[in-house]
């Protein structure tokens, strides 16, 4: 059996439970096998008060030093960030997961392959740690570390001098593995394994609630995401102008909500937009049941789990054409790609899917062909060929 360490900032914990949701769920299935046990060392950043005033920050310092989720032991180090000098990340948050391997295995446990998620700053960090255990490492690239991150000089360079040390990177699209290799990861140490959808979790249900909110609107528009401007909300509420029959609820927090708020008032479309904000997964499918359409505008992505989850409930989407996209929606009954991100053509792409969709069970029957079964074999087989790897090294 292959006993993984998994180190990552991206994990949801008590504080932050919808946090990377998609990362904790993988891992799950993967345990699930029987063919893996693991360990979660989650990092967070350093922060000493816990008063609402300081956000973000605030709820890393409400994060517990240790937990049980699902039946992993989670713990969180801390380890001080620096706003605005990424450059010094990776070693802060190498220290405190070298002192809590330390700490694990001083307890008599110790582990085959660290399986880490997020290239900058964790897989930098997980390089440096596999180098001085001798252990392997496998990194899991999500989007905007590689899209965006690795375009950084500093972080670019350390990334670079890390890839010597990373044994396989997994890329949860073909469009960011081909990011990859221009970044300079050799293509025989590159594997796609896209995410799933979990099809008993998300599934039809009652949304009734939620179109109520939307005041008897002919039509209902879902956007799901963080309010911040990559996601493009804004551009969501623009496109209402062009289809007047429709309502939009927005889900997600943000610093951008009293920006969106003012734009909705400004063209005249306030009271059909709704910022609803967060919730856990098992809230979110009755906002996507009674969605006609989930909109999703983001400028960066890499395999955005929100499109599949739609789906899942019958709803089908419209997204811009980034990252993994493309290779998501593929076919009319699951959506349209929008050719340009702008809100004339979210819009034009809206009126046409509005008029022409297919019938729920359709759009459902599509996102099941995107299962987790065969990524989780996949993914298990590529920790036991690492794992080996290991073994004859050492």
């Amino acid at each position: 059996m292959i006993r993984l360490l998994t180190l990552t900032s991206l994990y949801p914990n008590a504080a932050m439970p919808t946090h990377a949701t998609f990362v904790e769920n993988r891992l799950r299935r993967i345990v699930g096998t029987g063919r893996v046990t693991a360990k979660v060392v989650a990092p967070v950043p350093w922060f000493p008060l816990t008063h609402p005033r300081f956000g973000e920050y605030a709820k890393y310092a409400s994060v517990p030093r240790t937990e049980i989720r699902h039946g992993l032991e989670v713990v969180h180090p801390r380890y001080f960030v620096v706003p605005k000098r990424p450059n010094w990340q990776p070693s802060a948050y190498f220290r405190a997961a070298k002192n809590e391997v330390e700490r694990l295995r001083s307890r008599g446990w110790d582990f085959d392959v660290i399986d880490c998620h997020y290239v900058y700053p964790d897989g930098v960090a997980a390089a440096r740690l596999g180098r001085l255990l001798g252990k392997p490492v496998v990194v899991s690239a999500r989007g905007s570390d590689l899209n965006l991150i690795a375009d950084l000089p500093g972080p670019k360079q350390q990334i670079r001098a890390a890839i010597p040390a990373i044994d396989r990177l997994i890329t949860v699209s073909a469009a960011l593995g081909e990011r990859a290799k221009a970044i300079g990861f050799p293509a025989d140490r590159i594997a796609v394994l896209r995410n799933g959808v979990d099809d008993q979790v998300f599934q039809p249900v009652d949304g009734s609630a939620w179109r109520e909110r939307a005041a008897g609107a002919k039509f209902v528009i879902a956007s799901v995401g963080n309010l911040i401007p990559l996601k493009g909300h804004d551009l969501v509420i623009q496109a209402l102008q062009s289809i007047p029959d429709a309502h939009v609820l927005i889900a997600g927090q943000g610093p951008e909500r009293g920006a969106l708020e003012a734009l909705a008032g400004r063209i005249g479309v306030r009271e059909r937009v709704h910022l609803v904000g967060t919730m856990p997964q098992d809230q979110l499918k009755a906002l996507y049941s009674a969605a006609d359409v989930l909109v999703l505008a983001s400028e960066r992505e890499g395999w955005p789990n929100v499109l599949l989850e739609a789906m899942a409930c019958g709803t089908p989407v419209v997204a811009t054409n980034v990252g993994g996209i493309p290779e998501i929606v593929t076919q009319p009954v699951a959506g349209r790609v929008a050719p340009a991100r702008t809100a004339e053509s979210l819009a034009a792409c809206l009126r046409d899917l509005l008029a022409n969709r297919a019938d729920r069970a359709t759009v459902r029957a599509y996102a099941q062909t995107y299962s987790w079964d065969d990524t989780i074999s996949k993914q298990v087989a590529l920790y036991e060929s690492v794992a080996a790897l290991g073994l004859k090294a050492a």
